[in-house]
């Protein structure tokens, strides 16, 4: 995604063979143009970055996912079909697991056996509610399994001890006779599930246990030292890294930890103001624009956490891992305030797609994100309850961008206008492509003007396309959400006012919009 407001000659000639450069409509319609190299694209968008994150807070995992094997809930073993069968759509690849928080005081060993066995705790992160570990190890890796989704476990640095963390690890992967191994027989699995991503700690910087970097890069070493691989399975070491522009936190981990104690460094960047969240659909168009500042700050800091890694790691062998990501808003009205419950409008969607195009573009660092979090609980993608299920604006841009996952990124330059407020300019247009395997070529489009059309210029070269045909993600107003009672206000539909003719494609872009196009 590269953004430019000098037209070079290239793009002067497509507009120019296109439409004239004015404004359209009275100042309702401007232009924007996108190149697309398609034939010297060399990196690979892994599936990996639309992964996901559920943690044992409010609803997500109780009621999200887990009624029970004995629910009204048409259920296996426990796990609800509907949210299964949903997120199967989306091609989930992967999901990270306890938390969060509550990954920092989570004993593994209180989540196995016979339930009725198991240990209550308080969850003294959210809303201070019994954890009763009806939901563990085993009923994680079914739901894994269920999706088809690779395990990203967290380890607890914070209250947990190495020999704990490296027990949890035998238990899960070890195939031959051990203690932890014979206990995971015991409980009814013979074998070893092989989980590969393993995150050691979580926040260490805050609720993990208010750490300095030095310590918590000491303590990493100490536990990613006992995380041991067995057989051929190789652990793939996740660092609790930092918090949004806290580059002191990379820089001391990248200086103090041997690089082959890790697979990837976390970053946490949530799009809040912290001092004053705000409702997530009573907000008007200054709240708006806020927002997507704010979510168009993590290019910066994602670049600087880069940068900070490229110095001692040119060769780019350690991943960053933005695994909690997305808005934070204030909870809806008479709900738990501990439980982090929130509506999801089509500003949500702008910002899910707008964070992901950003993903795409950094691929060759940034292996692996996970929005937060996957049910009930922040941004979500589907809401619960009881019986029903509904899917959110950040559901459809999940499922519309699945077409992204192992594909090819391929370069571009997009030149557009900019989306100004009190004297301050965002691009108006951000945009991904990728090729898949088959040669077909996609592009996710945002246009975040939230009341101005862009006639829009794609020239795809480097190939012959003569098939085009796409979809979009729109509402009547940026606060269209989806309710129980209504639960199919905002999703995706298609789009046909597109042209293509001699590698060019055209469309007029609705205001607020996000469009997925495919090209043959």
């Amino acid at each position: 995604m590269r953004h430019s407001s000098i037209m070079t000659t290239g793009i002067l000639i497509l507009s120019a063979l296109a439409f004239s450069a004015s404004a359209q409509s009275g100042g309702k319609t401007s232009q924007a143009n996108i190149i697309i190299n398609t034939d010297i694209g060399t990196q690979t968008i892994s599936r990996h970055i639309y992964g996901h994150f559920s943690e044992h807070l409010g609803h997500c995992i109780y009621g999200g996912y887990w009624v029970g094997e004995n629910a009204a809930i048409p259920n296996t073993r426990g796990i609800r079909n509907d949210v299964v069968e949903a997120l199967r759509k989306t091609q989930i690849p992967n999901l990270r697991w306890p938390g969060g928080c509550f990954a920092d005081e989570y004993h593994w060993m209180d989540g196995i056996g016979p339930r009725e066995q198991r240990p209550k705790m308080v969850n003294t992160h959210w809303g201070g509610v019994t954890e009763d570990n009806s939901f563990g190890t085993h009923e994680f890796l079914d739901l894994c399994e269920q999706l088809g989704a690779e395990p990203v476990i967290c380890g607890n640095v914070g209250s947990g001890s190495v020999e704990e963390m490296s027990k949890w690890v035998e238990y899960i992967n070890f195939d031959g006779v051990s203690p932890m191994a014979d206990l995971r027989r015991t409980n009814g699995r013979d074998k070893p599930w092989n989980v590969k991503y393993w995150g050691v700690g979580n926040e260490n910087w805050g609720c993990g246990g208010h750490m300095t970097a030095d310590f918590y890069a000491d303590q990493y070493r100490r536990y990613a030292t006992y995380a041991r691989n067995y057989g051929a399975n190789r652990l793939m070491k996740i660092a609790g890294g930092a918090n949004t522009t806290d580059y002191n936190w990379t820089e001391t981990l990248m200086r103090d930890v041997p690089h082959f104690l890790m697979w990837g460094i976390s970053l946490h960047y949530y799009t809040t103001y912290w001092e004053k969240k705000g409702s997530a659909t009573k907000f008007g168009e200054k709240e708006y624009f806020e927002t997507l500042e704010r979510c168009l700050n993590i290019e910066t800091a994602l670049d600087r956490h880069i940068t900070i890694m490229d110095k001692y790691d040119p060769a780019k062998r350690i991943a960053l891992v933005v695994d909690e990501w997305g808005t934070w808003w204030d909870v809806e009205p008479g709900t738990n305030p501990g439980f982090l419950f929130q509506q999801n409008t089509l500003r949500d969607a702008m910002v899910a797609g707008l964070s992901l195009n950003y993903f795409n573009e950094r691929c060759d660092r940034i292996r692996m994100a996970n929005i937060a979090q996957t049910v009930n609980v922040l941004q979500s993608l589907i809401f619960t309850d009881g019986e029903k299920m509904l899917l959110t604006p950040t559901y459809h841009v999940f499922e519309m961008y699945k077409v992204h996952q192992d594909a090819t990124l391929l370069p571009l330059t997009v030149n557009c206008g900019t989306y100004a407020m009190d004297g301050r300019e965002l691009a108006s247009i951000s945009a991904s492509a990728s090729k898949d395997a088959d040669g077909a070529v996609h592009i996710s489009v945002v246009n975040i003007e939230p009341s101005e059309n862009i006639k829009l210029l794609i020239d795809l070269r480097g190939g012959e396309y003569s098939e085009v045909s796409a979809r979009i993600l729109t509402a009547p107003e940026l606060n269209t959400h989806n309710t129980f009672e209504k639960p199919e206000e905002i999703k995706p539909e298609v789009f046909r006012e597109v042209k293509i003719k001699k590698n060019i494609l055209s469309l007029d872009m609705p205001a607020k919009s996000i469009i997925i196009l495919e090209a043959k």
